[in-house]
């Protein structure tokens, strides 16, 4: 049987949250993926230039067996939200792993999901972790397995977490061969990655761009 796998979407999502677990964990042939929201149709990333089609409701997967929960500037009114935190909370009881990817994390910490638990989030929203319970960590990947739940912290981490959810549940070498279809072999042109290797002046950078998207 198929692991029926949901990527919650929801307005002002960031498209590589969602997009690059799915394009991992969509090379396996036993994963089934949908897409779902509070309502079939199209919803718009954290910038409104890309749009993703949500397929089905909340309410069609109150069982799945993965959840990858995604961010964005979309995710602070998710935090207190009753019908998908209630959803979050019923859902998680019955899945192989619940994860996150960014400030989709926050989302699980506002479920109440990561109390006493350490957990990761993109570095601009740590702090928010700290506030509902949990204890933020800087490490890309956090995984509490007998909890079944893993958080990955901004972005292009939740490759790295689909990857290593691949190898979880199949093995490596299901995860190696994922990781070789979608030629994942990363060589930046730069090592300002994270904000430990970054300068003050492209933290500045970044701030001053973030503005424009609120």
């Amino acid at each position: 049987m198929s692991i029926r796998t949901v990527i919650p979407l929801f307005p002002q999502f960031t498209a590589l949250d969602a997009i690059g677990p799915y394009e991992v964990l969509q090379r396996i042939p036993d994963i089934a993926i949908t897409f779902i929201g509070h309502e079939r149709g199209v919803v718009r990333s954290d910038n409104g230039m890309l749009g993703i089609e949500i397929d089905s409701t909340f309410e069609d997967y109150p069982r799945p067996d993965l959840i990858v929960f995604p961010g964005g500037h979309g995710t602070r009114s998710l935090m207190t939200d009753k019908r998908i935190l209630d959803w979050v909370r019923s859902a998680h009881q019955s899945t192989i792993f619940t994860t996150s990817v960014c400030t989709g994390s926050l989302v699980l910490a506002a479920a109440g999901l990561l109390d006493g638990l350490t957990a990761t989030t993109h570095w601009g929203a740590l702090d928010v972790l700290t506030a509902h319970g949990a204890t933020p960590t800087a490490t890309r990947v956090v995984e509490h397995l007998e909890e079944r739940l893993v958080t990955a912290a901004g972005v292009s981490s939740g490759i790295d977490m689909a990857l290593r959810l691949v190898e979880i549940m199949f093995d490596r070498v299901a995860a190696e061969a994922a990781q070789l279809m979608i030629e994942y072999d990363p060589e930046p042109p730069f090592d300002a990655g994270s904000v430990s290797k970054a300068g003050k002046d492209v933290v500045a950078r970044v701030v001053e761009y973030a503005q424009h998207r609120l």
